[in-house]
């Protein structure tokens, strides 16, 4: 199951705001030794339904049609910086 776990505002280098959205996945496990929920690795999109790719240290790769290989815009978000 995917559920949204935050949003995050980045900008590109014009000034222009990207809403970020962060959905992790979680799986129930039923195991003896592993009772519990585990959640994966998170995946990224914008508010327009983009793909977006986390590169690190505060920056996002935004994949808009028209942009050869998308649009990097950077957060200060503390979880990503």
């Amino acid at each position: 199951m995917t559920h949204h776990e935050k949003t995050v505002m980045a900008f590109d280098d014009q000034g222009r705001e990207y809403m970020i959205d962060v959905f992790v996945s979680t799986r129930e496990l039923s195991e003896m030794q592993h009772t519990g929920a585990t959640h994966g690795a998170p995946t990224f999109r914008t508010h327009d339904g983009h793909d977006v790719t986390y590169l690190g240290n505060g920056e996002f790769m935004v994949m808009v049609s028209g942009e050869e290989g998308g649009v990097t815009v950077r957060t200060d978000d503390s979880a990503f910086v």
